[in-house]
């Protein structure tokens, strides 16, 4: 079954398809070309997830930057993958990856803060979404990763980065 998006501020024409027999739920573009999925189970997780155990599942709490960093990630096969990052936050990351991971997969991240090259922050994530294809020239594809576990220094630091990045790009 397919919808084409009308009203939703910036995704008009773009197309929602669901799949009963896969169980997810896909993003199209205006062209027909898929620029990601979800599984039913992710959307209903979210849907049922009661606020005082943290809201939504696959929300962000917390601001993000467009930010290109090295990132080491560990996949639970324990293979490891050099990457990079197309954008930070206290609460995760985006790993570009030609081939991401699935969704709901636990990974090990590794990396380090531009102003502190030499110290490596390292967390425990989920992957929340993928980007299968790149969109619109601009966007690689690859995934978002949706911290379960860091330490609040290393958070701490993200959180002032990012504002400090987001302060800068809105200054005249």
């Amino acid at each position: 079954m397919k919808f084409i998006v009308r009203s939703t501020a910036g995704h008009q024409g773009k197309i929602l398809s669901v799949d009963a027999q896969e169980e997810t739920v896909a993003i199209h573009s205006p062209s027909g070309s898929l620029l990601g999925s979800v599984p039913w189970r992710a959307i209903i997780e979210r849907a049922v997830q009661p606020a005082d155990e943290g809201g939504c599942a696959y929300a962000r709490n917390y601001p993000r930057a467009p930010l290109a960093l090295k990132v080491r990630y560990s996949t639970p096969e324990g293979k490891q993958i050099d990457s990079l990052t197309g954008g930070v936050g206290g609460g995760g990351l985006f790993i570009e990856s030609s081939d991401p991971l699935g969704l709901g997969t636990l990974l090990t991240v590794e990396f380090s803060l531009p102003h502190r090259p030499t110290q490596k922050l390292k967390a425990t994530g989920k992957v929340a979404w993928t980007r299968k294809k790149p969109e619109r020239y601009l966007l690689f594809p690859g995934m978002g990763i949706q911290f379960t576990e860091i330490e609040a220094e290393a958070q701490k630091d993200l959180i002032e980065l990012v504002e400090s990045l987001n302060r800068a790009r809105r200054s005249p």
